[in-house]
């Protein structure tokens, strides 16, 4: 769900493949999303036009005479860019990024890799990766799981939809929809991941123009504003939604990371309902995302 709209900008085909009744896991839910989030979006990144990203998971039984653990391998395909074999180790270094022509298109630090090693490891787990240059690669990371007994399974019942897959097929309606405007992949990771956890629904947009534009698709019921972005900044944007006479009643929380004196009667004076400064507290974000949903779910919204 968080990367089907840049893939869509590219016209990249996206496709998950999970077999039924795969093993529970015992994990940091939201430390995992991170690390899938980070490898799906460089997958993305680094995808051209019309390529195609496969998210696969499957079980990797060990060899019985072995004693090692059972794991759960996510692999993630795409037909992007790749990596030559003499740098494949760089890669998983912090703030080293591999300089090559076609690669110097794309921003990062190259911090995201090296992240998703040390929570994998942290984990348990292990990060592995297969790439051909000019060809695309295969990023897969494991993670350990106990068997399950049948035993263990009476009176459980069967794992039904995934997670990956409920964002792609039915959301009901009563869910609210949150507009996450934010240009710093981290902060969207974090903030999304916390939001996601909560219940929520989520759009995002990277810029003021796309906030405007997705308000207007989806009618997001909160909006979250960040002040300073490219192309148009967040009081612009603001001002924009509330000429619109449809969109004037949604709550927006302004967010700066610039706190100055008089940011906050800036933002509301743009037309934001709340503000707060960054970095921000998730609780009291989610305390505020609350507070401003509840006379939405008593029907004066």
């Amino acid at each position: 769900a968080f990367i089907k709209q840049q893939a869509q900008k590219k016209s990249i085909q996206l496709e998950v493949k999970l077999p039924r009744n795969l093993p529970d896991q015992v994990l940091d839910e939201r430390r995992i999303r991170q690390v899938l989030i980070n490898l799906l979006n460089n997958a993305v990144k680094f995808t051209l036009e019309g390529g195609q990203i496969t998210l696969e998971v499957t079980k990797q039984e060990a060899q019985k005479s072995l004693h090692s653990n059972d794991w759960l391998r996510f692999a993630i395909t795409d037909t992007g860019i790749g990596i030559a074999p003499e740098n494949i180790n760089k890669l998983f270094q912090p703030f080293i990024q591999i300089d090559s022509a076609l690669n110097r298109q794309y921003s990062g630090t190259g911090l995201g890799l090296a992240l998703v090693k040390q929570i994998v490891e942290l984990h348990g787990g292990k990060v592995g990766l297969t790439s051909e240059l000019g060809v695309g690669s295969c990023f897969m990371i494991d993670l350990p799981y106990t068997p399950e007994s049948p035993e263990m399974l009476m009176g459980k019942p069967l794992a039904t939809t995934s997670e990956f897959e409920s964002p792609l097929t039915h959301q009901p309606t009563k869910v609210p929809l949150i507009l996450i405007v934010e240009d710093n992949e981290i902060n969207i990771i974090t903030v999304s991941g916390y939001l996601q956890a909560k219940g929520y629904r989520l759009i995002v947009a990277k810029n003021g123009q796309e906030a405007i534009a997705l308000t207007k698709a989806h009618l997001p019921d909160i909006i979250l504003m960040d002040i300073q972005m490219p192309v148009m900044d967040g009081l612009e944007a603001t001002q924009q939604i509330r000429l619109d006479p449809n969109l004037v009643n949604i709550p927006i929380i302004a967010m700066t990371a610039l706190a100055m004196t008089g940011d906050r009667d800036r933002c509301i004076q743009a037309g934001a309902t709340d503000y707060l400064s960054k970095p921000v507290k998730l609780k009291v974000l989610a305390q505020m995302i609350q507070t401003l949903l509840a006379p939405s779910r008593s029907g004066t919204h």
